[in-house]
C-alpha cells in the first residue's frame, strides 16, 4: 500500500490530467482550461462536477427555519460540523459558522438526520470581528477575533454552554486554529504582513491550564523541505493595548505574510498565507515545514486568494479562494491542484467555512458577501454528490 502523501500526491495527478491542468502548466497562467470538467452553472450559480447538486440553507438577514426567530449573520466565516447526539435528533448535525463583521459572534445550523434544518440560534456574543478558529476533539469550536490583542473563544456548539476566552492561545490578531492531539498542543496563523506562527502546549492536555504560547522561528530553505522549527516562549502571551503585541516580543520569529487557513491532519498541520499566495506544510513529528504551493513558481496557477484550508477523511486538501476565481481547489502535498467548484457572479465576494458531515457526504461553506445583484447578502451552501469519486482517484491503479 502507498502511504498518505504518496496516496494523495498520486491521486491529484491523476485528476490534473483528467482536468486538463497540463494545459495550464504549458500556458503558466490561469485559462478556462482549469474549470473544464465543470458543469455550467447550476440555479445558485454554482459550477460543480457531474454528479454535484448545491443548495442554499441559509441567507444573511432571513431566519433558515421557521422553527427559529434566529436571523442568519452577516458575513459567514470559518466553520465546522458536529454530530448531533441528543435524543430528539439523534443521526441529525450541526454546522457552527462565524460572523466576520463588528458584530462578531458564532452562528449554528442545525440538520435533522434527513438534512432539513430544523433550528439556528447563537453560541457568541458580543466579540469583534471573528474569522476562522478549529474544531476541537472535545467536539468545541475555537472562534478567533481577527482584531488586534483579540482573543479566541471555546464555543458549545450544541448551545448549552456558555462560551469562555481561552487566555493561553494569547492575545492578536488571529485567524484559525488547529489540535494536535498526539503533540498536545495547537497551532494558530495571525493574519498580519509581519504575522507570526504560533503553538500553545498543553502540559495538561485537554485542559488549557499551564498552556504555553510559542512562536516560531524558521531556519533552513522551506522549498527544499529541510527547513526546521525552533519554538519560542512568546513572554507575555496576553498584552493589552498599548503593550507590545506578541508578534514583535521574539525578534528571533519568522514573519508569515498574512496567516490564514488552518488544518491538523494525520501529524500534519496545513495553512495558508494570502499575503504571498502559499500552503504550508508542517510535519509535526520532525517539526519540519515546507511550501507545497506557491502561486508565482506553480506550474499549476489555478488557486490564488487563499484563504481557509480544510482536510478531509481521506487526507485531501480543500483550499478557499478570497477572491481568484471563486473557487475551492483540491490540493495535493507536492503542489498540484483541481478546480472542485466555482461561484459565478460574486467577484466581491470571497468563499469560507468548508466543513464536511462525518460521513464525508455533504460539504458546508460559505460565500461570505454574497452576489451584487442581491445586497452582497451572505449565503450559507450545502454541496452532495460522489464525494467518493473524487477519492477513488487516489486508490492505486
Amino acid at each position: 500500500m502507498p502511504d498518505r502523501r504518496s496516496f494523495v500526491t498520486n491521486a491529484l495527478k491523476i485528476s490534473a490530467l483528467t482536468l486538463a491542468l497540463p494545459k495550464i502548466a504549458a500556458a503558466k497562467k490561469k485559462t478556462d482550461a482549469s474549470i473544464m470538467h465543470l458543469m455550467p452553472a447550476d440555479e445558485n450559480g454554482m459550477r460543480l462536477p457531474y454528479g454535484f447538486k448545491s443548495r442554499i440553507v441559509a441567507v444573511e438577514g432571513a431566519a433558515p427555519t421557521k422553527n427559529s426567530n434566529y436571523l442568519w449573520h452577516e458575513k459567514p466565516d470559518g466553520g465546522a460540523v458536529y454530530q448531533d447526539f441528543s435524543r430528539n435528533n439523534l443521526g441529525g448535525w450541526i454546522y457552527a459558522c462565524n460572523e466576520e463583521s463588528k458584530t462578531g459572534g458564532v452562528g449554528a445550523l442545525k440538520f435533522n438526520v434527513q438534512g432539513e434544518v430544523i433550528d439556528a440560534y447563537r453560541i457568541l456574543d458580543h466579540t469583534l470581528y471573528n474569522c476562522a478558529g478549529g474544531k476541537t476533539p472535545w467536539n468545541t469550536w475555537l472562534s478567533a477575533e481577527e482584531v488586534p490583542y483579540g482573543k479566541v473563544w471555546e464555543c458549545d456548539p450544541y448551545g448549552n454552554n456558555s462560551a469562555k476566552p481561552v487566555d493561553c492561545l494569547g492575545s492578536f490578531e488571529h485567524e484559525a486554529c488547529a489540535v494536535d492531539p498526539i503533540n498536545r498542543a495547537i497551532y494558530l496563523t495571525e493574519d498580519e504582513k509581519d504575522g507570526r506562527f504560533y503553538r500553545t502546549v498543553l502540559p495538561n492536555y485537554p485542559s488549557y491550564e499551564g498552556g504555553q504560547l510559542q512562536v516560531a522561528e524558521v531556519q533552513g530553505d522551506v522549498f527544499k523541505g529541510d527547513a526546521k522549527l525552533t519554538w519560542h516562549d512568546v513572554p507575555q502571551p496576553n498584552p493589552v493595548k498599548p503593550q507590545q503585541e506578541t508578534r514583535h516580543q521574539v525578534p528571533a520569529s519568522t514573519i508569515f505574510n498574512g496567516g490564514e487557513g488552518l488544518w491538523y491532519f494525520a501529524g500534519f498541520v496545513y495553512f495558508s498565507t494570502k499575503g504571498d499566495n502559499r500552503i504550508w506544510s508542517v510535519d509535526l513529528d520532525n517539526q519540519t515545514i515546507k511550501v507545497i504551493y506557491d502561486l508565482a513558481t506553480t506550474p499549476y496557477p489555478v488557486l490564488s486568494g487563499v484563504d481557509n484550508i480544510t482536510v478531509d477523511n481521506n487526507g485531501i486538501l480543500y483550499v478557499c479562494e478570497d477572491g481568484g476565481d471563486m473557487q475551492i481547489v483540491l490540493l495535493s502535498e507536492d503542489g498540484v491542484a483541481a478546480p472542485l467548484l466555482q461561484i459565478e457572479n460574486q467577484d466581491k465576494s470571497e468563499i469560507t467555512g468548508v466543513a464536511f458531515t462525518a460521513d464525508g457526504k455533504r460539504m458546508y461553506f460559505n460565500s461570505q458577501r454574497g452576489p451584487s445583484k442581491n445586497g452582497n447578502l451572505g449565503i450559507t451552501y450545502e454541496v452532495t454528490g460522489p464525494f467518493e469519486h473524487v477519492h477513488q482517484l487516489f486508490d492505486p491503479v
